[in-house]
C-alpha cells in the first residue's frame, strides 16, 4: 500500500462521509463559510493517513539492521553487556542488531552520535550513569540535555561496583586498607576510566565518607586503567562488578568490597560496603537504551518489547547476573521518570567531589 494510495482512499472515504453528513443535517453549507469543503477534506484526509501510516510503521518496523552505539571502547563492561544482549536481540526483531564504536570525552561523542542521527528507530545508544545522569553535572558546555535531546527505550541493567586494590598490597580487608592508606596521605593513587564518570565519583564518596587523601589519576577508559593497576602503578581502583570480578578470580586484583545493598552473584565471598561498616553507603550505576528525540511511538514501543522479551529469557538473566549486573527492566516512561530521579541526585555527588570539566 503506497502513501498516495492511503490519500486516496482516505480522501475519497472522507469526502463521502462528509457528503452525507450535509445531506442528513444540512449543515454543510454552513461549514462551507468558514472553510471550503475541499481544504476541510485534505485536513481530514491527512489525519486519516497520518493514522494509517503510524499502524503500518507499528506492522512492518523494523525493516532493516538497527545500529547500536557505544560511546567507549570496545572491551568494556558496556561493550560486554552490549554483546550478551544484541545477539538475542537481533533473534526477537527479525534483524541483525550492529555494535558502533564513538568512544571519547566519557561517552559524549558517542552521544552526540546519536543524538545527530535520525529519529526513526535504527539508531540506538547504550547509555550508563556517567553518560546520561553524571556529564550533564559535570560539563559545563554539554552539547546534549538528557531529556531534551534522547528518548529512552528500556533500562536494561542495574550494576554495582567492586573497590578494588593490587594484590600486593598488604590488605585484605577494607578496614585493613582505610588504615594503611590513612597511614600514607597522598602517597595512594587511584585510577578511574576518565574524569567524571562513577569509576571516578565512586572513590571520592568514598574519600569523604572515611576521610583518606588519595591521588585521582584518570585515564581513556577502564582497560588501560585496569592494565595499570594490575602493575601497580595505581593502587586503588572502583569499576563495575562485571570486569572486576574476572580478574580478581584470576588473582590480577584484590576486590574488598561491591558498592550494592547485597553481594554480588559474580563475587558471593566479598562483603559490601556496608558490610565493612559504612551503614549508608550505597551506589548502584545502571545501563539502558536511548534514541534520539522524537523517534516515533510506534518504533518505541517496538524496541522495548523486544528488550522486555529478551530480558525475560532465563539464560540471559543468569549470565547477566554471573557478569555482576542485576537484570532491571523499565520501558520507555518508567525509564524516563527514573531518569528524571537520577538528574539531580547525581548533580549533587558532582557538586560535592568539585568535579568539573569546561
Amino acid at each position: 500500500i503506497t502513501n498516495e494510495l492511503l490519500y486516496r482512499l482516505s480522501y475519497t472515504g472522507t469526502k463521502r462521509i462528509l457528503t452525507n453528513f450535509s445531506m442528513s443535517f444540512g449543515l454543510w453549507h454552513a461549514l462551507s463559510m468558514k472553510f471550503t469543503s475541499r481544504v476541510l477534506v485534505r485536513w481530514i484526509a491527512l489525519w486519516l493517513g497520518c493514522a494509517l501510516s503510524s499502524a503500518l510503521l507499528a506492522a512492518d518496523f523494523p525493516l532493516k539492521p538497527i545500529r547500536i552505539v557505544i560511546g567507549f571502547p570496545a572491551g568494556g563492561p558496556l561493550d560486554q553487556h552490549a554483546r550478551l544482549l544484541s545477539d538475542r536481540l537481533q533473534q526477537v526483531l527479525g534483524q541483525p542488531v550492529l555494535l558502533d564504536y564513538k568512544a571519547g570525552a566519557g561517552g559524549t561523542v558517542g552521544a552526540q552520535e546519536v543524538m545527530r542521527s535520525p529519529a526513526d528507530g535504527y539508531t540506538l545508544m547504550l547509555a550508563n550513569t556517567g553518560v546520561m545522569v553524571i556529564n550533564p553535572a559535570l560539563y559545563g558546555r554539554l552539547p546534549y540535555q538528557t531529556l531534551r535531546d534522547f528518548t529512552p527505550i528500556a533500562r536494561t541493567a542495574m550494576q554495582p561496583l567492586a573497590l578494588l586494590v593490587n594484590p600486593k598490597l598488604p590488605v585484605n580487608t577494607l578496614p585493613q586498607f582505610i588504615d594503611y592508606a590513612r597511614t600514607r596521605p597522598g602517597q595512594i593513587n587511584y585510577g578511574s576510566a576518565g574524569n567524571g564518570g562513577i569509576s571516578h565519583l565512586v572513590p571520592e564518596m568514598f574519600k569523604t565518607a572515611t576521610g583518606l587523601f588519595m591521588v585521582h589519576i584518570p585515564y581513556r577508559g577502564s582497560a588501560p586503567a585496569f592494565t595499570d593497576l594490575m602493575a601497580g602503578q595505581v593502587q586503588f581502583m572502583a569499576e563495575s562488578v562485571p570486569q572486576a570480578s574476572v580478574y580478581h578470580k584470576q588473582g590480577k586484583v584484590r576486590a574488598l568490597a561491591v558498592t550494592s545493598r547485597e553481594r554480588s552473584s559474580a563475587l558471593p565471598d566479598v562483603p559490601t560496603v556496608q558490610e565493612s561498616g559504612f551503614k549508608n553507603f550505597v551506589v548502584v550505576g545502571f545501563y539502558g537504551f536511548m534514541a534520539p528525540a522524537g523517534t516515533p511511538k510506534e518504533a518505541v514501543d517496538v524496541l522495548s518489547n523486544a528488550f522486555k522479551t529478551v530480558l525475560s529469557q532465563p539464560d540471559i538473566s543468569k549470565r547477566m547476573i554471573e557478569q555482576g549486573a542485576d537484570p532491571a527492566f523499565l520501558g520507555s516512561e518508567d525509564f524516563k521518570k527514573f531518569l528524571a530521579d537520577e538528574l539531580p541526585r547525581w548533580a549533587e555527588v558532582v557538586k560535592k567531589s568539585g568535579a568539573r570539566i569546561d
